[in-house]
């Protein structure tokens, strides 16, 4: 079987494809794919020399993986190949096409293509629609992927597989999925914001709002402050609401206060009391400061809660907060006295209380400290979350290295919160 292992497109376009030999017979240009059972199949490869077109039958092929490809064949004993409009070409007809659902709204853009081998033959099991297939025709996948271990976190594979693409045709502009939006729901929700971004506005929206309200929100969150505006303020101030509810407090504060005030203070009466006040409470911090960057979301037990009963309160606590690092512990007027990461929580006698486990000495920082600062502390103590309280020692909020990252990463995301 001349495929070893899976590979993806862009990993062997361009490279040299050799003869037995050892010559160079040329450089891959395209694959050429025909219907396959049960996927679509490489019937040959396309080999560019010296502005001359060759083909190799996949019979030909010895040897085909992203390291080497090779042929049985020399140049010589090549077909020559002319581009038609009869065969499907992976390159020319299916790489950046646009996929559209049953609707025909642009959801994706073919990004890669992966490849596997199946029974002797190459065939086709996916298209990859996010980042990942993007930076890999960069030459960049694997250098980015050292970058964000840095920050302990992954590139997710964003794949389709070719069971959910209807069959394909030569010199075709679209690529229309099997089923309807279900699969957009399954992207991560930065790339949906992507596909939001880089389609018109009319089509952005048709897709915004027939997104469930739990995905809506996620990928709101990843899209830009102009973009968010725009498509809350078209919507409807109940279905609006509905998705702000979905989102952090901090998250809701930068999405509202980016609307025109008459139509912040609709979709404010439309959510439930005690989160609208969490909302307004953010709002009033200035752009920039601690209190701007923080959330009003944490958990905090009194110092006499047992690490037993305080484990059972945080299985049903932390379902609703995002940021949950660490038990925060305070006193009947909500005063810091210290807080308890879940790495000791979990370590400790069960019968022992929160006031003797917990560290006293956190550090802390005051709303109105700039946001720079709030970084610097994070990053020269290597915390997770830097807990804001007022001249009184009362916990406001949090701010969690999450916060930071999405602040100084990137500089055309911040905005400039107006109160309401």
């Amino acid at each position: 079987m001349p495929l070893f292992g899976d590979l993806f497109l862009s990993e062997i376009t361009k490279k040299p494809v050799f003869d037995p030999k050892g010559e160079i017979i040329g450089r891959m240009r395209d694959a050429i794919v025909v219907k396959g059972d049960p996927l679509p199949k490489v019937s040959g490869i396309v080999v560019e020399r010296k502005k001359a077109l060759l083909h190799i039958k996949w019979e030909n092929i010895n040897i085909f993986n992203k390291r080497i490809l090779s042929a049985y064949c020399t140049a010589d004993t090549a077909d020559a190949y002319e581009m038609n409009d009869k065969d499907l070409l992976a390159v020319r007809d299916i790489l950046d096409r646009q996929i559209v659902d049953a609707n025909g709204v642009k959801v994706v853009r073919v990004n890669d293509i992966k490849i596997e081998g199946y029974e002797g033959d190459a065939v086709l099991v996916a298209v990859d629609v996010g980042m990942r297939g993007i930076l890999r025709r960069l030459g960049i996948e694997h250098g980015s992927e050292e970058f964000l271990r840095l920050f302990k976190t992954s590139m997710p594979y964003n794949l389709i597989s070719w069971n959910y693409i209807q069959h394909l045709k030569p010199k075709l502009k679209t690529i229309t999925l099997t089923v309807p939006r279900q699969m957009v729901s399954d992207l991560h929700p930065a790339d949906i914001a992507d596909l939001i971004s880089q389609m018109s506005r009319e089509e952005g929206a048709h897709l915004f709002t027939d997104l469930d309200i739990e995905t809506a929100a996620d990928a709101l969150s990843e899209l830009q402050p102009e973009m968010q505006a725009q498509l809350i303020n078209a919507m409807e101030p109940e279905k609006a609401a509905d998705i702000i509810e979905e989102m952090s407090p901090d998250e809701a504060a930068d999405v509202l206060s980016d609307l025109p005030t008459a139509k912040a203070k609709e979709i404010l009466e439309h959510i439930e009391k005690e989160e609208a006040e969490d909302i307004q409470e953010l709002l009033g911090h200035e752009e920039d400061t601690a209190g701007g960057l923080m959330t009003n979301e944490f958990i905090a037990y009194p110092p006499e809660t047992t690490v037993a009963e305080a484990m059972e309160r945080f299985k049903k606590d932390a379902v609703e907060i995002e940021s949950a690092y660490y038990i925060y512990v305070t006193d009947g007027a909500e005063k810091l006295l210290g807080l308890v990461s879940l790495r000791e929580l979990l370590l400790s006698d069960p019968s022992s209380k929160l006031s003797v486990i917990m560290e006293t000495k956190a550090k802390t920082i005051h709303p109105d400290v700039d946001e720079m600062v709030a970084a610097e502390i994070i990053s020269k103590y290597n915390l997770i979350a830097l807990p804001v309280v007022d001249n009184e020692g009362v916990l406001l909020g949090i701010v969690s290295i999450d916060d930071i990252i999405d602040r100084l990463l990137p500089p055309s995301a911040k905005r400039n919160r107006r109160r309401l």
